[in-house]
């Protein structure tokens, strides 16, 4: 005769599994907060998990070491970063040149209203190994193609070195802007970002 496998028992209505997504949750967001705050080289387990508010052994239960905590947080600001991106595109309607102003105000607003998760996206996330710039590699494949769908019709070719010398030359204003403590306005560095976008993406025929 068979045995069947136990199911863990809901606490207070909620399931094992939720609580464990719980906990997930609440690793990242500490992360990204003592990441933000003291560097990811400065931080330690111990340090993630106190400003979580839970032991190390729930560290464990859902990453491998630091540098997966580092990449899951990277890829939480990432996300959360590029659905505003997407919101402003949205809002500003098919206009290629207002598409492009309105992501980038979205982006340049996001970094500056979370100084925390903005060091994470464009500071921590560089040099700490090969699986970590492999995490940065594929975020700055998918701004790209983002951008490219947004700057023609999709029967077009993309040029993909176009796109990553883009991606990084605005990345590059982002870094020069909050080193000079975010100045000037974003208005006036919407506009330097814009003539970077505003570069044709497409192939030459």
């Amino acid at each position: 005769m068979s045995r069947e496998t136990p199911t863990a028992r809901p606490y207070r209505g909620v399931s094992q599994d939720e609580r464990r997504a719980q906990r997930r949750s609440q690793l990242i967001a500490a992360a990204i907060e003592v990441y933000g705050e003291r560097g990811y080289r400065q931080a330690t387990v111990k340090a993630v998990c106190e400003a979580a508010g839970l032991t190390e052994r729930y560290f464990y239960e859902s990453f491998a070491n630091s540098e997966d905590l580092l990449i899951q947080s990277y890829n939480a600001v990432t996300f959360s970063v590029f659905g505003e991106l997407q919101k402003a595109a949205q809002a500003a309607g098919a206009d290629r040149t207002e598409r492009s102003r309105a992501m980038l105000r979205a982006y340049f607003t996001a970094l500056r209203s979370d100084p925390r998760s903005a060091r994470v996206f464009l500071v921590e996330i560089r040099g700490v190994s090969r699986a970590v710039d492999k995490a940065f590699d594929a975020s700055l494949r998918a701004i790209g193609d983002e951008l490219a769908h947004m700057s023609g019709p999709e029967d077009e070719e993309a040029d993909p070195l176009l796109l990553a010398g883009v991606v990084g030359g605005v990345i590059h204003i982002a870094l020069r802007w909050i080193e000079d403590g975010y100045s000037p306005d974003i208005d006036s560095v919407t506009e330097s970002a814009m003539r970077l976008v505003m570069v044709e993406p497409r192939r030459a025929a």
